[in-house]
């Protein structure tokens, strides 16, 4: 049984004329009654008594009717879901970041920005570790995630929204404030504020320190940024944090650069790749705020050439 056969038989049942059905419906009459004598069939059931002047329902085609209607009915509203879905007229969305993004890229205002445009969609967000967010969006339970990541897994996808040096960060009066050519060996005996395990920026330093061959001390761990500046700014340890950070809160710290080679990080916007075939086709609401995302990065980045070209 096919839809058309469906919306043929809702004609004929309409009209009682397949004369005139056939012309609603804009085929043949030969067609129209070919397709109603298929359905009987199928059914094994006489749809209409059929006359020289009228076409009326059996008792079964009066019973076959409202059901027709039902499935008709059902089919046109599916497919004005996936209509409005595709429109981004309806639909939701799901949006990790990890906490204390940095101040260049604006969430409120790009979350009120997509609202705007998008009103029928329904944007849920929460905050969490890298790995949190990484298990979220691979499970299915987020869309996108903002996060440091340096090696994304195979089943996730990323792009950069933001790379920038780590440089150290100490209480003012510090003797490491101000400096310029840090090496990790030089501030290995310090005692660290980090961020826990599982946050990626933790990763990221751990991994620099390990690569150099260093060990050093972390006094302090720490789940929220905020937490961290302040007791790197009351003197209680020294932390590395993306250079956006440390530049933020300039009045309260003393910031030191590291020698080369920098250790950089990254942020990114990470999302599931889908099915075996690793396709890396969003949906449509992921997409519409991905594109924002990316336009708020490129002008940020933009603004920042231009803020270095002039000093």
């Amino acid at each position: 049984m096919e839809l058309r056969q469906l919306r043929h038989f809702v004609a004929v049942a309409e009209e009682q004329h397949f004369t005139r059905a056939a012309d609603r419906i804009h085929i043949v009459q030969s067609a129209l009654s070919s397709s109603i004598r298929a359905l009987e069939e199928e059914l094994d059931a006489k749809l209409f008594v059929r006359t020289t002047r009228q076409v009326r329902l059996t008792a079964a085609g009066k019973v076959f009717l409202e059901k027709a209607r039902i499935a008709l009915d059902a089919v046109r509203a599916a497919r004005e879901a996936v209509t409005a879905v595709a429109s981004l007229k309806r639909g939701s969305l799901g949006i990790g970041t990890v906490q204390s993004l940095p101040a260049f890229l604006d969430l409120p205002a790009l979350l009120a920005l997509f609202h705007s445009r998008h009103p029928g969609i329904e944007v849920r967000l929460c905050q969490g570790s890298s790995s949190y967010l990484i298990e979220k969006v691979r499970g299915g339970q987020l869309d996108l995630a903002i996060l440091p990541l340096c090696d994304p897994p195979g089943d996730i996808a990323t792009k950069m929204i933001a790379c920038e040096a780590l440089v150290l960060i100490c209480a003012p009066g510090h003797a490491l404030s101000g400096r310029a050519d840090l090496t990790l060996a030089a501030i290995a005996d310090e005692p660290f504020v980090d961020f826990e395990p599982a946050w990626g920026t933790r990763h990221l330093v751990d991994r620099g320190f390990a690569e150099a061959g260093v060990e050093r001390r972390t006094a302090f761990e720490v789940s929220d940024l905020d937490t961290l500046l302040d007791l790197v700014a009351h003197g209680l340890g020294v932390a590395l944090v993306p250079e956006a950070v440390a530049e933020a809160r300039r009045s309260s710290l003393g910031v030191s650069r590291l020698a080369e080679p920098e250790i950089c990080w990254e942020l990114v916007v990470a999302h599931a790749v889908q099915g075996k075939a690793q396709n890396n086709v969003l949906d449509d609401a992921p997409k519409a705020f991905l594109d924002l995302l990316m336009a708020q990065a490129e002008w940020a980045n933009d603004a920042d050439e231009i803020s270095s070209t002039a000093a």
